[in-house]
């Protein structure tokens, strides 16, 4: 699966996961976002689920700063948008908070969801910390990858 991310160079570039990312050559950056490009957004009304995979060419993270988040995400992106369901962040910064991800463990979330695992372990592969994500969120993403439609995602929740 193709990845792609629009950078907004917020963060510090030494711990920048969508610009090492960038550097070893796993997504490439983009300006424009094309229609059948999944738009990784927080914010987003609609929950990725495995079916999106036969509408989407491409997935895109977005990567800014948390604390501009909500700022950077009101403004108008072309593309498939959808936001992921309930992760816990492996990453030191945030570590164990629900939905504070990297861009590289959304992108990686995100391609587990839609059926390619090994895709999404080797992105996390680049990172230290990688694993944690991972090994944090198992269960979850075995059960949501195989979901039909979002509102078994409470029903998978209540389990964990």
């Amino acid at each position: 699966m193709k990845l792609q991310v629009l950078m907004y160079y917020q963060d510090d570039p030494k711990k920048c996961t969508a610009a090492k990312m960038i550097k070893f050559n796993l997504a490439k950056p983009v300006k424009k976002i094309f229609s059948k490009t999944l738009v990784l957004h927080p914010f987003a009304e609609k929950t990725l689920i495995p079916s999106d995979k036969s509408t989407i060419s491409s997935i895109l993270g977005v990567d800014c700063s948390w604390s501009l988040a909500e700022k950077e995400f009101s403004k108008k992106f072309s593309g498939i948008k959808r936001k992921l369901p309930p992760l816990l962040a492996g990453n030191p910064v945030n570590y164990a908070k629900l939905n504070k991800l990297t861009t590289v463990e959304a992108l990686s979330g995100a391609l587990f969801i839609l059926g390619e695992k090994k895709q999404a372990l080797e992105i996390l592969n680049k990172f230290k910390w990688g694993h944690t994500f991972f090994e944090l969120n198992q269960n979850l993403l075995d059960e949501y990858s195989k979901i039909e439609t979002e509102y078994e995602i409470p029903k998978i929740l209540q389990e964990y």
